[in-house]
């Protein structure tokens, strides 16, 4: 753009992970230009996370309402005008938001990553880049229209509560465990209970960790949260199913360490500024993995492709996931103790 932009809308719907990436654009946009005005339209379980970002105006399309949340959406937006409007998530419903927009510019994901025919919902486009991040490839936006590059930063507001109750639960050293990663269309990316347990005894035996178990309150968590706190004789705070997102944030923040599978805590816990153990095999950790803890990323996703697909990282494309349930069992105990000893023998 010629001139810093006065309005801007910013459309990411979902999931926490990719609201967390979306948030660092935000902030590269804030920095660049700290007149701006920002309005993010955003899904409901997300703006509990998001909702109190200063200087940003958040619309919250609510999906559960089915078409009344576009006529809700219709509502929201009436008299405003943007001059450009930043559609960073390429799905159905998300693309039929985009027309709603009242902004003469609507700059979609090029052709080959514009999922669900997003291109013809907006009228411009981001450069195609091969290979991205999810987050490099959001953070296209921002460049589209003239941002400048700045220091990653997301600075989720924590309020006091939330700190005081994460510094009451978390002591040095402490290891957060969030074992479980959403089933949607059977994605298999959750590690054993078994092997999770093995590992949270090594780092309380060698490095005296407290260990804490988070998640959501879904039947399959819970069980996890179960089966993992009952083993052995290791101490393990289990607060899965018992936190806000707030709560969530400041618990990672308080934190020394966080592991998980491939989830939205991996994004929320970098986020927090805490470096993440993250598990990956049956997705590829380059393109949606803890973006600043890629050293500590156990990476068995190549060696998932060729048992279970016969296929290599090039011969696939970019985002492929491996969808079989013992994908995750290439992942060994010792692999992730070594990670551990990275982040903590310094």
């Amino acid at each position: 753009m010629n001139s810093p932009p006065n309005d801007i809308c910013v459309v990411r719907l979902s999931a926490i992970g990719d609201a967390c990436h979306a948030l660092a654009v935000v902030r590269n946009l804030q920095d660049n230009w700290p007149d701006t005005r920002i309005t993010w339209i955003i899904g409901k379980t997300e703006s509990l996370l998001m909702a109190d970002v200063t200087g940003v105006e958040f619309i919250i399309f609510d999906k559960s309402k089915g078409r009344a949340a576009y006529e809700d959406i219709k509502a929201a937006l009436a008299g405003k005008r943007f001059d450009v409007a930043l559609c960073m998530h390429a799905s159905m419903r998300a693309n039929r938001l985009c027309r709603l927009i009242p902004a003469p510019v609507r700059i979609g994901f090029d052709w080959r990553r514009a999922r669900d025919f997003q291109w013809l919902f907006t009228n411009a486009r981001i450069a195609h880049k091969s290979n991205e991040h999810a987050l490099d490839a959001m953070m296209g936006f921002a460049r589209c229209i003239g941002a400048a590059a700045t220091a990653i930063r997301w600075d989720i507001p924590v309020g006091d509560a939330d700190r005081e109750f994460a510094a009451q639960h978390c002591e040095y050293p402490t290891l957060i465990i969030s074992p479980c990663s959403s089933q949607r269309n059977r994605n298999f990316r959750n590690w054993s209970a078994d092997n999770y347990a093995a590992v949270a005894d090594y780092a309380q035996e060698r490095y005296g960790c407290r260990i804490i178990l988070s998640g959501g309150d879904s039947q399959l968590e819970r069980d996890y949260g179960e089966a993992i706190a009952s083993h052995g004789d290791t101490s393990i705070v289990n607060l899965i199913g018992k936190t806000t997102l707030k709560q969530l944030v400041a618990l990672f923040g308080a934190a020394d360490l966080v592991m998980c599978p491939d989830s939205g805590p991996a994004h929320m816990a970098t986020a927090a500024g805490t470096p993440v153990i993250g598990l990956y095999a049956t997705s590829n950790p380059a393109r949606t993995g803890p973006y600043v803890s890629r050293r500590l990323t156990v990476d068995r996703y190549p060696a998932a492709l060729q048992k279970f697909m016969g296929k290599t990282e090039q011969q696939v494309r970019w985002g492929q996931r491996v969808r079989n349930e013992n994908a995750m069992a290439l992942i060994q105990v010792k692999d992730v103790i070594e990670k551990i000893d990275a982040c903590f023998d310094k």
